[in-house]
């Protein structure tokens, strides 16, 4: 999906959306989105329910309102370019490192490594080093391509899914076998605790919440349920509150609607 963007902005929307969402949910989002607003100054005029409308199935929807505040600042700051450098990307809303030099590499081939999870387990494991290592930022960078940065972080990422895996690297089958310090070694893996129940947690809350509130039509008041799933009313009055404070709905007496 990423690899079909064709402008600067088309890949800013591709990183954000990524930003803890399979890549598998947020292809067909991603097209109908861009398609929608194919600028930052179209996306800058878009009102709240039909961004979050928009943004439904991808989670998180606190990036969708960060990456309106980055196209709202692309398009005064910036004369409604995408900025170039990774410092000034860094400075948009709700764009970290990592985002800024994705974009940064795929958009304008500036030649900088994005470490997410699978970009630093492969960089560490040819260097040899722990992936918290400090300083492995900056070596990262020295190891991409000068010319085509975003193919070289393209080659990574597929290395990363199918070859240098967490679990199991087939290092028989690693092009970078010859250079990597840790071929052949054994992984150690930490065991994970076992967490709560994703429609137990307040986040699977948050989401259905928005998603009922974004089906009524644009300036409807919604009365707000006495129970969703394993949420009593409490707790749908405190996630109410909490999305009214970050900026996403009006409340009033029993009833919510998205901000406008």
């Amino acid at each position: 999906m990423i690899r079909e963007a064709e402008t600067p902005w088309e890949v800013l929307v591709a990183e954000v959306m990524s930003q803890q969402t399979g890549i598998e949910r947020v292809g067909p989002a991603w097209r109908r989105f861009v398609d929608r607003w194919p600028t930052p100054a179209d996306l800058a005029e878009a009102g709240t329910h039909e961004l979050l409308s928009a943004w439904v199935g991808l989670g998180y929807n606190r990036r969708a309102l960060a990456l309106r505040d980055a196209a709202r600042s692309i398009a005064t700051d910036h004369g409604g370019r995408v900025p170039m450098s990774v410092e000034d990307l860094e400075r948009l809303p709700g764009i970290g490192p990592y985002t800024a030099r994705a974009v940064a590499a795929a958009a304008f081939r500036v030649p900088v490594a994005p470490l997410d999870v699978n970009v630093r387990r492969v960089v560490s494991r040819v260097l040899g080093v722990p992936p918290t290592t400090p300083g492995l930022q900056v070596v990262a960078d020295d190891l991409v391509s000068r010319g085509q940065p975003g193919r070289w972080l393209d080659a990574v990422m597929d290395l990363a899914s199918g070859t240098c895996t967490p679990r199991a690297p087939r290092c028989d089958a690693c092009p970078l076998a010859v250079l990597c310090v840790s071929r052949g070694m054994d992984v150690v893996v930490q065991p994970q605790a076992r967490g709560v129940p994703f429609p137990a947690t307040t986040r699977w809350l948050r989401g259905r919440l928005v998603a009922a509130l974004t089906a009524a039509p644009a300036g409807t008041w919604v009365p707000l349920p006495e129970r969703m799933g394993q949420h009593d009313a409490d707790a749908i009055g405190a996630a109410a509150r909490r999305l009214e404070r970050e900026g996403f709905v009006d409340l009033r007496a029993g009833e919510a609607r998205v901000r406008r």
